[in-house]
C-alpha cells in the first residue's frame, strides 16, 4: 500500500468498525497529546487500552494500564502508537503478534519497512494520522 496518503473510505472503513484500541505510549500527564486522544476515543466510544509499562496496573481514565501488548487479554481491533520513531519495529512486532485488524501510528511516525511486514501479515496499516484528527474530518 502507498502510505503517502490514504483514501477516506480506508479511513472511514478502520474508524467504523474497530471498537477497542490499545494505545501504546499511554501516559497519565494531561497535557501530553497521547491522553486528549485517548479521552477523546473514549468519548467516541471506543475502548481505549492503555499500555506503558511504568504505569502497568494503575488505573487511567477508567482503564488498566497494561505494560505490553501481550499482556491485554482481551482482543485489540487497533493498535495506536505513540512512541520514538526509533521504537516503531519493536511495537509492530510486538502488534502483530497479537494480531489486530490495524496497526495506527501518530503524527510523524512512519516506518515503511515495519507497515509492510505487518501488512504481509494481514494486518491494515495507517501512519502518520491522528484518528482524533480524522475522527470528526469524516464525520463520524
Amino acid at each position: 500500500m502507498n502510505h503517502d496518503s490514504y483514501a477516506d473510505s480506508y479511513l472511514r472503513d478502520i474508524l467504523t468498525t474497530v471498537k477497542t484500541i490499545a494505545v501504546v505510549g499511554a501516559s497519565d500527564d494531561d497535557t501530553r497529546p497521547v491522553y486528549g486522544v485517548m479521552r477523546f476515543l473514549q468519548s467516541r466510544g471506543y475502548r481505549a487500552i492503555p499500555v506503558n509499562p511504568r504505569l502497568a496496573g494503575k488505573k487511567l481514565m477508567g482503564e488498566t494500564v497494561y505494560g505490553a501488548l501481550g499482556d491485554i487479554p482481551d482482543k485489540i481491533d487497533m493498535v495506536d502508537i505513540f512512541r520514538r520513531k526509533e521504537d516503531l519495529p519493536a511495537v509492530f512486532d510486538d502488534a502483530i503478534v497479537i494480531a489486530p485488524a490495524v496497526i495506527w501510528t501518530q503524527l510523524g511516525l512512519r516506518d515503511d519497512a515495519s507497515a509492510a511486514k505487518a501488512e504481509a501479515a494481514g494486518v491494515k496499516v495507517v501512519m502518520n494520522h491522528c484518528p482524533a484528527i480524522e475522527i470528526p474530518r469524516l464525520g463520524i
